[in-house]
């Protein structure tokens, strides 16, 4: 994937204060250390996982980095962690498929409630720029986590469109993550150790997958140009589960698709694809454009 120049962020990122929420989870703490390659003012790490916020702070080891402990629920924390940001990433939420849709209103509280507290926030505080992080599950959504995220992809367009003389509000669209904790590499890995077939829910079943560093520096690539609620969605090309799988073991066993999950996952509708703009490296869909017409 094409990167963004160091010199463009460098500008964009000097002096900055940046709130990252749900940022000691699995990527945004790789973010969070990226970022501190920059000459960023600070970066306020919000999440309620105190272990996870004690392993970080660990890790990094840099003055700029501030803990926050709290949710995105405390509508009270939110503010008082939104002061006199410059740059808020949204990532906090609740993202197993098997979590979500077995406790569908705690879900919904985080995922929708939790966002709307945070571009309340925004809307107040007026920092420059809201990145929302979403997923490929909010394609034509049919699981609770997939439907969530479409309607914080939604708010985060409304926002976009509505309060762009104060903030450029936006959303990242990403793919699964392979790194991350408790996805099937996770889980595949831990079968291997146990000499256990592997646990696969369909030959057929097709996913989109960035490493890590993709990732990262996908979120960065969009940073500087968001404008008016868009959805930045990656390029990349689809995998079969089965080829992966065969990467790690011969033996598997079928154990069926999960309530809601789709055989094929998607990166944008037919719909989206009428009002997005195709570059190099992602597809931009302007939701400016979709609320015009109506």
């Amino acid at each position: 994937m094409e990167k963004i120049k160091s010199n463009v962020l460098k500008k964009l990122l000097k002096n900055k204060t940046i709130l990252i929420s749900g940022g000691a989870g699995s990527i945004c703490s790789v973010l969070a250390k990226k970022l501190l390659e920059y000459p960023v003012h600070s970066i306020r790490i919000l999440d309620i996982d105190e272990h996870a916020l004690f392993r970080l702070n660990r890790t990094l080891k840099d003055d700029r980095i501030r803990l926050l402990l709290g949710s995105i629920l405390d509508k009270d924390r939110v503010e008082r962690a939104g002061q006199d940001v410059d740059i808020v990433i949204h990532a906090a939420a609740v993202k197993n498929i098997e979590i979500t849709e077995f406790n569908p209103i705690e879900t919904i509280d985080i995922n929708v409630q939790g966002t709307v507290n945070m571009i309340q926030m925004a809307i107040k505080n007026k920092p420059k720029i809201f990145l929302n992080i979403s997923t490929d599950k909010a394609v034509d959504p049919t699981t609770i986590y997939g439907t969530t995220k479409q309607i914080g992809e939604r708010l985060t367009s409304w926002a976009g469109h509505h309060h762009v003389n104060y903030t450029k509000f936006s959303t990242v669209r990403f793919a699964n993550v392979m790194e991350t904790r408790g996805n099937v590499f996770d889980v595949w890995e831990n079968e291997v150790k146990k000499n256990q077939p592997l646990s696969l829910t369909d030959k057929k079943a097709e996913r989109y997958f960035f490493k890590i560093d993709e990732a990262i520096d996908f979120v960065l690539k969009c940073l500087p140009i968001g404008k008016k609620g868009e959805i930045f969605v990656p390029k990349m090309e689809p995998y079969k589960i089965l080829d992966l799988a065969k990467k790690y073991s011969k033996k598997y066993k079928l154990i069926g698709l999960r309530q809601g999950e789709k055989l094929i996952e998607l990166l944008l509708t037919e719909t989206e694809k009428e009002f997005a703009k195709e570059t190099k490296d992602m597809w931009i869909i302007s939701t400016y454009k979709n609320y015009k017409n109506k």
